[in-house]
């Protein structure tokens, strides 16, 4: 008895060596990612955070500012206009964007002749270089001589839109060129959800009678929540984050049209030189994709509880 003690209390250290070996492994396999995170997200992060409640152009020595450059965003109209738009955009791209995607992924889901083809199709606008894609969507909407203008030209409209030349259809033709590179992604992530589910569930529902609106209300849509979920977050922090496709297609015009709050923060630190003020810019879009995510989290446990009824 005495013997299987002894054994006993030698093999733990042994055991917990074991494990501590285990647990260096796995941390060396996070640690490069782990201080990438660290020194590329985490610090600017903070230090944006320190330099909202300051004033700095980098030339000066920084002063304190206290809440003077958040006072100044109520009166800044270039910042209403940006958060504005920003909002404008999120509010048609995410939607659109959730849409299109389980759209084109129940469509090709089907067996269908071609259907790899057509996956491929709709996914490589994401894989393009997005300069390109703004670049050839510009040229297809050219106000004048744009493929698009021609055809509703030829179709009987006089005076077509003048789509990133106007006030009015600018912000809609960013919307469209967006959900037009985005969806085939979120359609990837779709189709992953779709094959997921058993098909037991549709032949049951079958047996019972139920159509195939029925089927997708009640069986699609319930077990798609996850994807939808994880969908929405991402579409909603990549749509609050939207810069290089703006600068690229409209620079935030014309006027103001399409400036967001990343361009305004980026044109307020690098052409005006207010890194303090940019920072505040920063630090309130940082709180509204916050705000917009817990909401997201706690709509989310309702629609399961929902679906679940």
């Amino acid at each position: 008895m005495g013997t299987m003690k002894l054994t006993l209390k030698a093999a733990s250290p042994s055991k917990r060596r074991r494990q501590l070996s285990k647990n260096l492994v796995a941390y060396s396999f996070i640690l490069p990612n782990l201080l990438g995170f660290a020194i590329f997200t985490l610090v600017p992060i903070a230090f944006s955070l320190g330099l909202s409640f300051m004033h700095w152009d980098g030339a000066n020595e920084i002063s304190w500012a206290g809440l003077d450059n958040f006072k100044a965003l109520r009166d800044d109209d270039t910042f209403n206009i940006a958060l504005k738009n920003t909002l404008w955009y999120v509010g048609g791209t995410v939607p659109l964007t959730m849409a299109c995607s389980l759209g084109l992924a129940v469509l090709l889901n089907q067996p269908i002749r071609g259907r790899n083809f057509f996956r491929t199709v709709y996914f490589f606008p994401y894989v393009a270089s997005l300069v390109a894609v703004a670049v050839v969507w510009n040229m297809l909407f050219f106000p004048s001589a744009g493929p698009v203008n021609e055809l509703l030209r030829t179709l009987g409209v006089d005076n077509p839109p003048r789509w990133s030349a106007s006030v009015d259809w600018a912000m809609p033709t960013v919307v469209m060129a967006s959900v037009w590179r985005g969806m085939g992604y979120y359609m990837v992530i779709y189709l992953a959800a779709l094959q997921g589910i058993p098909q037991i569930l549709y032949e049951s529902a079958s047996i019972e009678g139920a159509n195939a609106w029925q089927k997708f209300r009640h069986i699609t849509v319930p077990l798609l929540t996850p994807a939808t979920f994880f969908i929405s977050i991402m579409l909603t922090i990549s749509s609050f984050k939207v810069f290089d496709l703006i600068l690229v297609m409209t620079n935030g015009g014309p006027g103001r049209a399409t400036n967001v709050l990343v361009l305004h923060t980026y044109n307020t630190a690098f052409r005006q030189f207010k890194f303090g003020y940019s920072s505040s810019i920063a630090m309130v879009l940082f709180a509204l994709v916050m705000i917009i995510t817990v909401i997201q989290f706690y709509m989310e446990k309702r629609w399961v509880e929902y679906s679940q009824v």
